[in-house]
């Protein structure tokens, strides 16, 4: 990817001054570089050609897994995807200036200057090429993937402030953004493709990160982004319904999720940390390896790591906790029962990395939270307004359920479906509301390519009264028709984007902040303080 990856680009330019008829000797300079340069036949094993066709000792200039972003002498790699087959842009890859191609077939049409390899997997084969191409980066950094429906940003993000020092950056990868060490770059997707993957986790090695933190998808997983990745721990945090679009069935889902911790990616992690106030956490700690260090968390009175005397306020969380070698207090400014379990989570990580509790523990007192995680907007404004990433019926349950008792007005909710996404779980989000809230707008999330009253009729599936939701196809004059109603006491749940800047239609994508266009209102309306 342009801006996250940097390319070699004395190579690059070599190649792209060779002449289009190899009738003349490169110059000196060129012969030079060349002779430094990698060669194709490097990054390969015994077995994994199937077949080839041209020159394996060829030179490369890098990888490339997108045709638009292929460059002088890279190695295409032409990927299946659920949409379109990478194979329909060799060509364009080639007019670009690729010099080898990696595919499941070997085209009919080649051309005489090009190497083309036969794979029986392109997308392994890249994770291990890539893997060899940045020379192992995981070998040199400590790293902690943590892998769950829900709370994966948040346990991350906390996890990179408990471990970190002054003297020692930690690197991170997630959903909101990628922390190399060196630069924080926005994220474009949870867990990247393999090929950016090891790349990313090379720039933190070579920024002199010795530990980092990622957030591991399923769709990462089962689509081989991080094949032989070694973990030092792996983590879980809970399963529920959520890309049952992608994976059919929960027990599906499942599976994927448990390869992280089996072996099955490639490399299996040093220690696992599993919740096991979750069923399927019960399930995963049942079944792993009995070699593998598994460090339990959770309320439940078998967890290693566990809280005891918790206590839900609506400013903060306040818990007793436990572990093998001793107890203290806790004080967290993250809010609600799933936070707790959060919190749990990235202290079991600590502990299964070998860090001291006690010290760890200290450091939370500066942890300022997760953008768009249950993030307060405070304009002055006499009433609360959260901004939530939830946008599963599962997520948006948890939060209600744990503002409404700590809410002493009434609990406002703005929420939304995004388009092109399992249609399933429309209903139950507005089940969930309605459970909870005293009254919700409906409104537009992501629609994507999907006409919002589709949506919309699957969301109404679930409704059990009309008279206390509201369908606005608006999402800023929804925010604003909240932000009208709400009163002294009352709490307002922006819920479904979380930190995204953007939103999603059919052919674009707009600017859209849920907590800039709260502060943008505010201050319109002028509303004063109580």
């Amino acid at each position: 990817m342009i801006g996250y990856l940097t390319p070699n680009h004395l190579l690059v330019a070599a190649f792209r001054s060779l002449p289009q008829k190899r009738t003349r000797a490169a110059d000196r300079l060129h012969r030079r570089i060349f002779q430094m340069a990698p060669k194709l036949s490097d990054y390969f094993r015994d077995g994994e050609i199937l077949a080839a066709k041209g020159d394996l000792d060829r030179p490369i200039s890098g990888l490339a897994l997108d045709s638009r972003r292929v460059m002088p002498g890279n190695l295409f790699f032409a990927l299946p995807g659920r949409r379109t087959d990478g194979a329909s842009f060799i060509d364009e890859a080639i007019q670009r200036g690729a010099v080898g191609i990696v595919a499941g077939k070997i085209p009919t049409g080649t051309a005489a200057r090009v190497t083309y390899l036969h794979v029986a997997d392109a997308r392994q084969t890249l994770a291990r090429v890539a893997h060899r191409y940045f020379n192992f980066p995981d070998r040199a950094v400590e790293l902690v993937g943590v892998t769950g429906t829900n709370g994966k940003t948040t346990v991350t993000s906390l996890l990179q402030h408990l471990i970190a020092t002054p003297a020692q950056r930690v690197g991170l990868l997630g959903t909101v953004s990628y922390d190399l060490g060196a630069r924080v770059v926005p994220s474009y997707r949870t867990t990247p493709e393999s090929l950016d993957l090891f790349g990313l986790i090379a720039q933190m090695r070579d920024a002199g990160c010795r530990q980092a933190v990622l957030e591991v998808s399923s769709h990462g997983i089962d689509q081989h982004r991080v094949l032989g990745l070694q973990l030092g721990v792996a983590v879980f945090t809970n399963l529920t319904r959520d890309h049952l679009d992608y994976h059919r069935t929960l027990d599906a889902y499942f599976a994927v999720k448990s390869r992280l911790f089996s072996g099955a990616t490639g490399a299996a992690p040093k220690a696992a940390a599993i919740n096991l106030d979750d069923a399927y956490g019960r399930r995963l700690a049942a079944a792993v390896a009995p070699h593998l260090k598994v460090v339990t968390f959770g309320e439940a009175p078998d967890a290693l790591i566990r809280a005891e005397n918790l206590r839900l306020n609506f400013k903060n969380t306040q818990l007793r906790l436990v572990w093998p070698e001793g107890a203290m207090e806790i004080e967290s400014p993250l809010l609600g029962r799933y936070n707790a379990s959060n919190l749990l989570a990235a202290f079991a990580a600590c502990y299964a990395l070998g860090r001291d509790l006690q010290v760890v523990a200290a450091r939370l007192r500066s942890f300022a939270g997760v953008a768009g995680r249950m993030e307060r907007i405070e304009e002055g404004q006499p009433y609360n307004v959260l901004v939530d990433y939830a946008h599963t019926d599962d997520a948006l349950r948890n939060a209600l359920a744990m503002l409404r008792p700590i809410t002493p007005g009434r609990l406002l909710v703005v929420y939304g479906c995004g388009g092109n996404r399992d249609r399933t779980k429309r209903p139950l989000m507005t089940g969930a509301v309605q459970e909870f809230a005293d009254f919700a707008w409906a409104t537009a999330d992501n629609p994507r390519s999907e006409a919002l009253p589709q949506i919309f009729a699957d969301m109404q599936t679930g409704l059990k009264h009309a008279d206390n939701l509201a369908f606005v196809e608006d999402r800023r004059r929804a925010i604003s028709l909240a932000l009208d109603t709400a009163r002294a006491g009352d709490c307002l749940l922006i819920a479904g984007k979380g930190h995204e800047t953007y939103q999603e239609f059919a052919d674009t994508v707009v600017p859209f902040d849920d907590r800039q266009v709260v502060r943008e209102l505010i201050a319109v309306k002028k509303i004063k303080p109580a």
